[in-house]
């Protein structure tokens, strides 16, 4: 593998890497403000930092950052989540299902046991 090839290669993952920690900052935010239009400030105080460090090359100074990064997002998780109603866990979830169709062979025997007792 060529120096450049490395280099591109390298590049690419730190991009993937540097998105994923700008998405799960986005994600976590959410779990803080639920409402959009205080979130949405929040949000582009997440962003201004990540743009702040947009030019930072060394690859020191990156592995510092990133590992920052990594230690706030730990330290700035939410104890109790934002769930969404409908998905799993959430406060309408599985509400309202219809009843177990229990089959009539059992349904009998069981039936005719409770009449015998």
């Amino acid at each position: 593998m060529s120096t450049s090839a490395a280099s591109t290669a390298f590049k690419n993952a730190h991009r993937l890497h540097v998105q994923s920690l700008y998405k799960r900052s986005l994600k976590l935010s959410l779990d803080w403000y639920i409402q959009r239009d205080l979130w949405r400030q929040k949000a582009l105080d997440i962003r201004a930092q990540f743009e702040r460090n947009k030019h930072i090359t060394s690859p020191k100074e990156l592995q510092a950052i990133i590992a920052k990064t990594e230690q706030e997002l730990k330290d700035w998780a939410h104890p109790d989540p934002y769930k969404l109603p409908m998905g799993p866990e959430g406060t309408k979830w599985e509400r309202n299902l219809p009843p177990l169709m229990v089959c009539n062979i059992h349904t009998h025997i069981y039936i005719n046991l409770w009449v015998y007792i």
